[in-house]
């Protein structure tokens, strides 16, 4: 169930990103394909002034059309243009930075700059006599073609501060409503926990065995520990130096004696001599540890290794927990720290989402998967600071 859940998300995520490339992509074929009928509008503009300037000496007294002349020269306010003769002087310029013009070297690479780009209008004044009109496209058609690409990078800018502010907000609800739920385990089991206890002190007046009633108060202390872990879940639990050998091995241990004999356990720390002390709330990292190794145990069906290594590196200290089990997909290495996806047909799939808290919240450490393979097994690694 939870893995449909996840596959369905990660199809939406898939289908909203195809749609949205949709959209970009409309949007640029548009305004590029009104860019162009725009660029060829400013050409024709381009050659009417330059055909008007050349009647200019053909007109004469003719007040009529020397007006409609003047009329169309004045007529191109936003196409920079550069008159120049056959031998490339310039003779005249248009609507270009009036403050620059008289720069130095403007012209020439402003008329560069225009000849690059496409090749000039050719218009022939007087016969064997040619001129040519360099010209470029207008600022409002340059600002027309970055247009959709700003506006495309303000709305993925908007949905990407949406959904991180969406995805923050959900994963503060989800932890808030986990929290809650585990409180409310940790009080919902201390009620009978407190009967229990009173009745085995009741069953110690009757006579009962002892060894029976040591049993029952074995498990009474263990149900105390859980109700001490779950309580703690949603707030900071005290964190003192513990030895981080010792505790896991002790973890370990608590699992092995409960587990079935075709199961191998091993503890190795290499290089390690002696106590090595963590910043640890001890029921807490047990409670990891144990979570690991039950699902190493679930992995392999009852049957395999799990080996538990601690190791020195420098100022920090690794914890990993391997199994022979059937391994994890990759795809899944992430997926499976979220609350409520897990791979087993039966689960609430909180295991590794609160192990994960523990360690990253409360312990400023880290939890990952360090290598999986299908039928071969998988290493989980816990890294804490000294």
């Amino acid at each position: 169930m939870s893995r449909n859940i996840y596959a369905e998300k990660n199809r939406w995520k898939w289908v909203l990103f195809v749609f949205a490339l949709g959209i970009g992509a409309v949007t640029m074929w548009y305004t590029n394909n009104f860019v162009r009928k725009l660029r060829e509008v400013e050409r024709q503009k381009v050659r009417l002034w330059a055909e008007a300037s050349g009647l200019l000496a053909d007109v004469g007294d003719n007040d009529q059309y020397l007006g409609f002349v003047f009329q169309v020269i004045r007529d191109n306010k936003t196409v920079p243009v550069i008159l120049t003769d056959g031998d490339g002087n310039i003779n005249g310029w248009n609507n270009l930075d009036s403050t620059k013009v008289n720069r130095p070297g403007f012209l020439e690479e402003e008329l560069a700059e225009m000849a690059e780009q496409r090749p000039p209008i050719e218009i022939e004044y007087i016969e064997g006599e040619r001129v040519y009109i360099y010209y470029k496209d207008s600022l409002l058609l340059t600002q027309l073609q970055w247009y959709p690409l700003v506006i495309l990078a303000v709305m993925t800018l908007f949905i990407l501060i949406a959904y991180y502010a969406f995805s923050t907000s959900r994963r503060l609800e989800q932890n808030r409503v986990w929290a809650g739920m585990a409180r409310e385990t940790a009080h919902q089991i201390g009620t009978p926990l407190s009967s229990l206890m009173g009745w085995v002190e009741i069953l110690r007046t009757q006579h009962v065995e002892e060894e029976m009633l040591g049993e029952m108060e074995k498990d009474i202390d263990r149900l105390n520990i859980i109700t001490d872990r779950f309580s703690k879940i949603g707030s900071m639990p005290t964190i003192k130096p513990e030895d981080i050998v010792a505790v896991t091995e002790n973890a370990m241990q608590y699992l092995k004696a409960r587990s079935g004999r075709k199961i191998n356990f091993a503890f190795q720390t290499p290089e390690i001599q002696g106590p090595v002390f963590v910043p640890l709330n001890v029921s807490l990292y047990e409670w990891v540890i144990e979570n690991l190794i039950r699902n190493a145990i679930d992995a392999m069906a009852g049957q395999g290794d799990i080996s538990v290594c601690v190791q020195e590196k420098g100022n920090q200290i690794h914890v990993e927990v391997a199994d022979t089990g059937k391994g994890i997909k990759s795809t899944q290495w992430k997926t499976i720290f979220r609350p409520g996806f897990t791979t087993k047909k039966r689960g609430w799939g909180l295991g590794l989402s609160l192990a994960r808290r523990i360690i990253v919240e409360y312990h400023g450490g880290k939890i990952f998967i360090v290598r999986s393979e299908k039928d071969k097994g998988t290493t989980f690694r816990v890294t804490l600071n000294k």
